[in-house]
């Protein structure tokens, strides 16, 4: 059988099922369908068909595509139309998870299969209200328990409501830490060029004030080393004066030494009557 009689068939395997269908399963039903024993459809051909009709509905004629999520293929309506669906669900349509919960549902996605003590130590508060929450809402499930572990703890794994709520397939197609990380240290901030070269003018201009008020300073002032070597030097002046001073008195009082001294002569001389 050719591939482009089989492809309205999967389109509507596709279509009408109620969880993500995935190409082996495709093929089975298919070949179920029209009792194939001998001439069986293969896997290859039913990705072939997939992908026609992947195509298909990807132009803009259509407001819905098909896509692989959540562990198969299925039909999904493309984003441009969210809000008007979201009428449909109302409130319950918007509800978000709570922070605690992403932390919670991220640890689990990323370290699973993971127990509760694990997450407690990550996060380093208690999470049994979060796990709750998430294992009501089925994005997270029990795959069984730890052997190597004292008390053989419970063990944590994503869902496949989980992939199907992200739009993912599986989770290696969640980004990866270190992706996450460095597009967080390359991204930079967004500068207007203007508003740049304004504010460059700006501190050029200060810069230059600057200069000239430091510039008046220093001439009104002279050299500094000048004016405390004038300073130094009218101290020194000023001690010598202090000891011409004292000099001129000390030879001042050796004259009227001496006159005394010469009068005392005199005196000596005279016969006393």
């Amino acid at each position: 059988m050719e591939i482009s009689e089989i492809i309205p068939h999967i389109e509507v395997l596709i279509f009408a099922s109620e969880k993500p269908l995935t190409s082996p399963d495709i093929v089975e039903l298919i070949n179920n369908t029209f009792g194939f024993l001998e001439e069986r459809i293969s896997t290859d051909q039913v990705d072939a068909a997939v992908n026609g009709i992947k195509e298909k509905y990807d132009s803009e004629f259509y407001p819905f595509e098909v896509r692989e999520s959540g562990g198969g293929w299925q039909f999904l309506t493309k984003k441009d139309y969210h809000q008007t669906i979201a009428q449909l669900n109302g409130d319950k349509f918007l509800k978000r998870l709570s922070n605690a919960a992403l932390e919670t549902l991220a640890i689990i996605a990323y370290k699973q299969p993971i127990t509760k003590g694990e997450i407690e130590s990550i996060r380093g508060v208690n999470t049994d209200y979060s796990i709750q929450k998430l294992l009501e809402k089925e994005l997270i499930l029990i795959s069984g328990r730890s052997e190597n572990m004292p008390g053989k703890p419970l063990l944590y794994v994503t869902s496949k409501t989980f992939m199907d709520y992200f739009g993912i397939n599986s989770p290696e197609d969640l980004p990866k830490i270190k992706e996450v990380l460095a597009e967080q240290l390359i991204e930079g901030t967004i500068i207007n060029p203007e508003d740049f070269t304004d504010q460059n003018v700006a501190n050029a201009s200060e810069f230059e004030e600057e200069s000239l008020i430091i510039d008046t300073e220093t001439t009104s002032n002279e050299d500094p080393i000048d004016d405390l070597a004038a300073a130094e030097d009218e101290a020194l002046d000023t001690e010598d004066d202090g000891n011409f001073s004292e000099s001129d008195n000390f030879e001042a009082f050796e004259e009227d030494g001496d006159d005394a001294s010469e009068a005392d002569d005199e005196n000596s001389d005279k016969d006393p009557a």
